[in-house]
């Protein structure tokens, strides 16, 4: 695998993104590791740095430190500023009062090896923009829609047990739109689309829109208070091209997560927060909803588009078919929802990463569970929105089956990686299953040939192991093993007592 990055051979323009680099304090470096994990470390501008050179050849990282990243004896990696992704930061964001006069610019960087040794195999946004590229050799372009949901919470609390033990403390949530806490309590399942005098969040949601379009140019279409109680919501913005997208989701949950902060508040992005403690079992049909990140896909023909306003004027979405009568749903289409489907087990490991995914992952919580594909069904795994008709523009394949856990830049990856498979092979999806799945009787899934997802981490893994050559076309072998190790380590880690307090405290901060 190589992928051509284009060098910065060029003095830097300082008048980039509108940002002007000469009245910035610091610059805010940001990179993703392999589980999602979006970090940050800083450079002081002054007359004695070279911004031109920063841009050139980054800045130094100790890549032993970052989970995944490298051994120690090749810690050696560079980060290399993106800087089309060069933006100003909200001081709000990060900044008390007492330093809220400080200018603050944020960059997204690539990973290198260091001494010359080029990309890191281990670098997710690697990944993305190969795939990227992968698709650009074959005159096609990819549009993708995350929707990522999430809790904004007014406390977690942790509490050991009575032999003060960490492994079997007590977990519990607190918000002010539950029973016995707030004045105007939300019913489990009942938040959707909640009335102002209830929604605890509106003014919340309202900021962070306004930054995302404020300081990162992110364009939110919709933004409202979601199904379950206890404070979840959900923030949309337009779609855009793979690696982009990912950026955004990176910085989308960062901005909530600050938001939340200068608050007093907390956000939580884990699939499955609130859930009654099982040790017996990694399912449970109590609870309420939880937390997914359903991601819509559509492929362009690449023909004078144009990237930066999303208009395809002179393009092809080529899963649009007016002919087709059921979904107006090309053959391509289908093709690439039999790839979805046929290796869904597998791609749950990616898109559904954690142990907490698989207790979102249950009947009667609108969380798919059976793969499946239809139009307008949100009991398959694959839907196909409806919502309009004769629509080129808005006609895309919804996965129903990521979670906010998940890496973007893996997860968007593999989902076009396993379409991009059907495509190829010209796999059939099979016949659209028009009712709901979760009251259908065992006997009759099976005689329609219905299978579920994987019920744990550990099935998930294992799925994956053995189909992962589809991924080939975009994950190095360097990612997967690494990849393969880590989520190992967490089985193992989960495997005598996996809590409710344990799932917290791997995945409080996903």
């Amino acid at each position: 695998m190589s992928y051509r990055h284009n060098s910065y051979t060029h003095k830097v323009e300082y008048e980039t993104n509108n940002v002007n680099l000469d009245e910035i304090d610091f610059i805010q470096i940001r990179y993703t590791d392999i589980l999602g994990r979006f970090l940050a470390r800083y450079i002081q501008t002054d007359d004695e740095v070279d911004l031109d050179d920063f841009f050139i050849r980054g800045v130094g990282v100790d890549g032993s430190s970052v989970k995944g990243f490298a051994n120690i004896d090749e810690s050696d990696m560079l980060l290399i500023p993106d800087k089309l992704t060069l933006r100003i930061v909200a001081p709000e964001l990060y900044l008390s009062h007492l330093s809220a006069n400080l200018k603050i610019a944020t960059v997204i960087a690539d990973v290198y090896r260091g001494f010359g040794l080029g990309r890191s195999m281990r670098d997710p946004r690697y990944v993305s923009q190969y795939i990227e590229e992968y698709l650009a050799q074959n005159n096609l372009v990819c549009q993708v829609g995350p929707e990522v949901e999430c809790f904004i919470f007014d406390e977690i609390l942790f509490q050991k047990d009575a032999e003060g033990k960490n492994n079997h403390q007590k977990t519990e949530v607190i918000s002010g739109e539950q029973y016995g806490v707030g004045k105007y309590p939300i019913r489990r399942k009942g938040g959707y689309d909640a009335p102002p005098f209830q929604d605890s969040l509106l003014e919340f949601r309202f900021e962070v829109a306004k930054i995302l379009k404020k300081n990162y140019s992110i364009k939110v279409t919709n933004l409202n208070h979601e199904v379950a109680s206890c404070g979840q919501i959900e923030i949309n913005f337009i779609h855009s091209t793979l690696t982009k997208t990912a950026d955004r989701v990176q910085i989308y949950k960062d901005v909530i997560r600050n938001i939340a902060k200068q608050n007093n508040k907390i956000a939580n992005f884990m699939p499955k927060p609130i859930f009654e403690d099982d040790d017996n079992s990694n399912v449970t049909n109590s609870g309420d909803n939880g937390s997914g990140m359903h991601v819509s896909i559509s492929l362009w023909n690449n023909n004078n588009n144009n990237n930066n306003n999303n208009e395809y004027s002179n393009s092809k979405n080529i899963f649009y078919d007016d002919s087709d009568v059921y979904a107006q749903l090309s053959q391509t289409g289908r093709y690439f929802i039999g790839g979805v489907l046929n290796h869904a087990s597998s791609l749950a490991a990616i898109v559904a990463p954690t142990i907490n995914s698989y207790q979102r992952i249950v009947p009667g919580f609108e969380a798919p569970v059976y793969i499946a594909w239809a139009r307008a069904n949100r009991s398959a795994v694959v839907r196909i929105p409806v919502n309009e008709k004769n629509n080129f523009k808005s006609k895309r394949i919804e996965f129903r089956a990521p979670d906010p856990s998940s890496n973007p830049y893996l997860a968007f990856s593999a989902i076009v990686s396993a379409g991009f498979d059907g495509m190829k092979k010209k796999i059939d999806p099979g016949d659209p299953v028009n009712e709901n799945i979760y009251k259908m009787s065992d006997s009759k899934r099976k005689g329609l040939g219905i299978k579920s997802l994987p019920h744990s981490l550990s099935e998930s893994l294992q799925a994956l192991k053995s189909d992962s050559n589809y991924l080939r076309l975009c994950f190095p072998p360097e990612i997967l093993e690494t990849y393969f190790t880590i989520k190992q380590d967490e089985i193992n880690e989960a495997e005598n007592h996996n809590s409710k307090a344990l799932q917290f405290r791997l995945y409080y901060d996903v």
